[in-house]
């Protein structure tokens, strides 16, 4: 056979390609650019809601100011990972948060969670539990057992975690307000089971910095309220070496509304104040630095969201650096992350576990530590045991199924996400500044700056949704008009509360009062000295079977109530509206509604209950006041009858509850028949928020006149509320 020779210079040589040619500049691409799209490429830039220019092409040159480049895996700045093995050597941890009415009920779901692939326990409690009231207690009688599981005390805690090994098994439990008696509970239910609680391990939200801007669940004053997270982490640091003494929380600020960036300067500035508190109650920053966590949001933004956890290590670093730690250790973000639950929509829902897997496929590049991924009904409802095996397959197929673990940080390099990740680091890094120039992250909030701003973003972002400016597949755009029927899970409130006031009683009848007594008092005059520790006191309380209520109010009588005064934002929703013949036309049919009357239509916005989650009713609030409604926007935690108090004594037309945590077919019906038996029978009555479609016609037969469910065009709801308002006065 005849020699092989180079290629045949008269034949394929001629077709090739043009070479590759490396002087090729951003000026050549901008001029094919034009070429191709007819106009200036320029019109493809992007303007993010966190105020960076996404541009259609990166190259190397965007990489020439950047600094965070060259760093390894596991080692400081962090900003690709804090092991240098990542999940090369161990895959994330599967950790699904969720809590089911019951104690038996959640235990049972952990159960088989576990045995399915699960890798830790999180635990979801009820709004009760989070606001430190027993379940017997008056004001939550529509919240116990809804969102989350019921825990009145050590007994209802030892069923939680009956038959799961706690010194195996990690356990993350959010809780901030209640967070005494919450983890003087857990600490007792693990003696109880044999286990001491040096060997317990897991993770204590305890971030209440993050309540007082956006969730809410708070009990006592900011100040006090600092003074019980030092508390904490020393315990913790000293008696509990396996255990994260708190979880700084960004994800419910992006849940509320904030940008990436606000959700990132946000969350660490609140971990800088943290380490402040705890180094000035005599730790070193080595004792307890190590053991903080942190937990962001991951939106549908999916390459920013995992430069967002890169930003968030290499900043992190920079922050704990000015503490002069000696251990490399505490210089380490670990975080946990979940998927986004203000993605989720009612509409068409199975589009929502294509967006949940988007995201944990997002974290997973970003480097999270653990993950939890929502269900694709929470926009509805809390899931079904078959929406949460979805779920968590998501992540198991994540795992064994893609090959993002077989390398660490594949996006390492990328002109894009570095260049991201420097742009947010950059932004973030100057709003903690600015929270630094107010005298830091306790004054910030106090000042109301973070609220302020995560408002108007969250403001600004509906009024995008609303116009379609903002693509939601099957919300605003690509909308079916038939609606799925989904298995919706439907907890029996009255059944869940009956059942737990029954074990509270049995627990009381059992103790020893004294003990109880002695220990409560020792609690409140730890917290009225400041000698002593008082989540140390608290464990003593619990072991003593003091209820969840009996240590909250033990440290009311002294740090007393946190209650926030409830602002509104303006010409944020009606700016993105300005000329718009929508806008236009509901304004003309305001001002003859006014005519008619004799002043502007007024509407009370209300949270009935103990759901402090109020992005909705802010966002209503504003909206409603930019269209020319006079609003009214009334205080977190009514009952009914305050509601209604409020309304009739500010003379209202109509009174929109917004709900969020599944009692409004406890609390509406109320609400209404408390307006008819004190003379407001002719407020209108309106309902929106988190309310599955087959309690439409519940509400309606109890008196709502209309329910606005998820994904609601705000504007149309501005239409809605004037129909019941103009239909009023035509039958008067």
């Amino acid at each position: 056979m005849p020699e092989k020779t180079g290629p045949d210079k008269t034949g394929p040589e001629k077709t090739r390609p043009e070479k590759i040619r490396p002087d090729r500049t951003i000026a050549d691409w901008q001029a094919l650019a034009e070429k191709e799209l007819k106009r200036s490429p320029d019109d493809l830039v992007w303007q993010t809601p966190e105020g960076i220019a996404v541009k259609p092409v990166y190259t190397a040159d965007d990489l020439a100011s950047v600094d965070h480049l060259g760093s390894l895996p596991g080692f400081a700045p962090f900003t690709r990972g804090p092991r240098a093995t990542m999940y090369a050597g161990r895959p994330w941890t599967i950790r699904q948060y969720a809590g089911f009415s019951t104690a038996e009920a959640s235990n049972a779901f952990y159960r088989k969670a576990l045995a399915a692939g699960q890798q830790g326990v999180s635990v979801a409690f009820d709004l009760a539990t989070h606001r430190g009231y027993d379940s017997d207690h008056p004001r939550v009688v529509g919240d116990v057992g809804k969102a989350g599981v019921a825990i009145d005390s050590v007994e209802d805690m030892k069923i939680l975690f009956a038959g799961i090994p706690l010194e195996k098994i990690s356990v993350s439990m959010t809780m901030n307000g209640a967070v005494i008696p919450i983890l003087a509970n857990f600490i007792v239910a693990g003696e109880e089971q044999g286990v001491p609680r040096a060997a317990l391990s897991g993770t204590i939200q305890n971030d209440i910095l993050k309540e007082f801007m956006v969730r809410n669940t708070y009990i006592y004053p900011p100040e006090p309220s600092m003074r019980i997270i030092a508390d904490i982490i020393e315990y913790t640091a000293r008696e509990m070496p396996k255990f994260n003494s708190i979880s700084i929380s960004g994800y419910h600020m992006q849940e509320a509304g904030a940008t990436l960036v606000q959700e990132l300067a946000f969350t660490l500035a609140d971990g800088r104040e943290y380490v402040r508190a705890a180094i000035a109650k005599g730790l070193d920053v080595d004792e307890f630095a190590g053991r903080l966590s942190f937990f962001f949001a991951i939106g549908m933004n999916f390459f920013m969201e995992a430069a967002k956890l890169r930003a968030a290590r290499l900043l992190w670093t920079r922050i704990i650096e000015e503490f002069e730690p000696k251990k490399a250790s505490s210089l380490m973000l670990r975080t946990h992350c979940q998927t986004s639950g203000v993605s989720l929509q009612e509409q068409d829902p199975y589009n929502n576990i294509v967006r949940t897997a988007f995201e944990a496929m997002s974290a997973a590049l970003g480097g999270t530590q653990s993950l939890h991924t929502n269900s694709f009904d929470e926009a509805i409802a809390l899931p079904t045991e078959f929406s949460a095996r979805i779920a968590r397959n998501t992540q198991l197929i994540l795992q064994h199924e893609t090959g993002v673990t077989r390398v660490v940080d594949p996006l390492a390099g990328s002109y894009y996400v570095e260049s991201l990740t420097s742009e947010l680091a950059e932004k973030a890094w100057a709003l903690i500044e600015e929270v630094e120039a107010l005298g830091g992250m306790t004054k910030a909030v106090a000042d109301g700056l973070p609220k302020r701003l995560i408002e108007e973003a969250a403001t600004r972002r509906q009024a995008a949704v609303d116009r379609g400016e903002e693509v939601i597949v099957g919300v605003n755009k690509y909308r079916l008009e038939t609606e799925d029927d989904l298995d919706i899970l439907d907890i029996d409130n009255a059944a869940v509360r009956a059942a737990q006031i029954r074990r509270i009683e049995e627990t009381r009848r059992r103790r020893d009062s004294a003990d109880v007594k002695a220990a409560l008092s020792a609690l409140t005059e730890i917290a009225r000295t400041g000698e002593g520790n008082i989540l140390e006191a608290a464990v003593t309380a619990a072991r003593a079977r003091a209820t969840v209520g009996e240590i909250s109010d033990a440290l009311r009588v002294v740090f007393g109530d946190h209650s926030a005064v409830p602002e509104v934002v303006s010409d944020i929703y009606g700016e993105a509206y300005a000329g718009d013949p929508e806008l236009e036309t509901l304004a003309i049919r305001l001002a003859e509604v006014s005519r008619s009357i004799g002043r502007r239509p007024k509407i009370m916005v209300a949270k009935l209950g103990q759901d402090g989650h109020d992005r909705g009713a802010k966002i209503i609030a504003s909206a409603f006041g930019d269209m020319g409604f006079d609003v009214l926007a009334g205080p977190l935690f009514q009952t009914p009858e305050e509601a209604a108090d409020m309304a009739l004594s500010t003379k209202v037309h109509v009174l929109g509850v917004s709900s969020l945590a599944a009692g409004h077919k406890t609390l509406l019906p109320q609400l209404v028949e408390t307006l008819r038996e004190k003379g407001g029978g002719d407020i209108i009555v309106v309902c929106g928020g988190v309310v599955p479609r087959q309690d439409y016609q519940f509400l309606m037969d109890h008196g709502v006149a209309a329910v606005f469910g998820p994904g609601t065009n705000v504007m149309d709801a501005g239409r809605a509320v004037l129909d019941l308002l103009e239909g009023k006065l035509r039958n008067l």
